[in-house]
């Protein structure tokens, strides 16, 4: 009887020992497993050689958390060494340098519908497989998801949404405060004119759209992206408020600016009485991106704060 009884608990002893071990490997394979995936879901990188034919396309990718490899850029939007250091410069989007991009070999190519037409589409599919996005086709977060849905970035894309909407709420609360609810109209001077942005891209959207500020008498009647203007008609529109551009590009556009407004016309318009005048930047305000625009929300930000 003893002996029955000591091979029965060496037995039940060896059982539970195995049991043991068999649960001790299953943690450590479940443990392997959660590494593994935790592995994936934080890389961020993206394996394959970009060219973006657009600076507004650049900072849509940028706002992805994509860096393009080279990209071409605009006169009054240069490429920005701190922004993109190890960015390679490929000419102006109006006249590529063809054989920069040739010389990168890039897996990809983003371009501009309008500069796709132009420069003939099939010299860059010969290069690399070629994304037209075409600007005027609805607006930022569109061509933003459009390009999301090309780099498997739709999250990032609809995250990257989210915030900057919050952040839109936030500065139109503020501006509501500083500046009011009378209308709001954007202008560019330079040695060659005066130019009154409408609703359209680049300042349209975020201006009037988002933000909701209300324009000013004839601003939604502009046909296209903007309209020139003499400084006579400015009082027609009779803003309470306005953004000034002064052209970076244009020798002479300072003074130009300096003239202006010491003549009796400027000095009668409802937003110089109401010193609600405010100078911009073109960078970042021309640029007509989703990274862009995030920006020229926080330099509107900083200008409300410290009025």
């Amino acid at each position: 009887m003893k002996k029955i009884l000591v091979i029965m608990t060496a037995l039940l002893l060896l059982l539970l020992a195995a049991c043991g071990s068999e649960t001790k490997d299953d943690t450590t394979t479940d443990k392997k497993s959660e590494s593994a995936v935790d592995e994936t879901v934080t890389t961020d990188e993206y394996d394959k050689k970009v060219a973006s034919i657009s600076i507004f396309l650049t900072g849509d990718l940028m706002a992805l958390g994509i860096t393009p490899d080279g990209t071409t850029t605009s006169d009054y939007l240069p490429l920005d060494p701190e922004r993109f250091p190890s960015t390679e410069y490929l000419g102006f989007t109006k006249e590529p340098d063809m054989e920069a991009l040739i010389a990168m070999q890039p897996d990809e190519i983003f371009i501009d519908a309008e500069f796709a037409e132009k420069h003939g589409l099939d010299k860059y599919e010969a290069i690399a497989t070629t994304h037209v996005i075409n600007l005027d086709e609805g607006r930022w977060k569109d061509h933003l998801l459009n390009i999301a849905e090309i780099t498997d970035r739709k999250q990032t894309a609809e995250e990257f949404i989210a915030d900057y909407d919050a952040q839109v709420e936030k500065v139109a609360t503020l501006a509501k405060e500083k500046i009011g609810d009378g209308t709001v109209m954007a202008v560019r001077v330079s040695a060659k004119g005066i130019r009154v942005y409408g609703m359209e891209r680049p300042l349209g959207p975020i201006l009037f759209e988002d933000l909701k500020f209300t324009p000013a008498n004839g601003v939604d009647q502009i046909d296209g992206n903007w309209e020139n203007i003499s400084k006579e008609v400015l009082p027609d529109f009779n803003a309470d408020t306005m953004f000034v551009l002064v052209s970076s590009v244009d020798e002479g556009s300072e003074e130009v600016f300096e003239e202006l407004q010491n003549d009796p016309i400027w000095q009668s318009l409802n937003a110089v009485k109401n010193d609600q005048v405010f100078v911009i930047g073109e960078n970042p305000w021309l640029d007509y991106s989703a990274y862009g625009n995030k920006l020229a929300l926080e330099n509107l930000q900083e200008i409300l704060e410290s009025k």
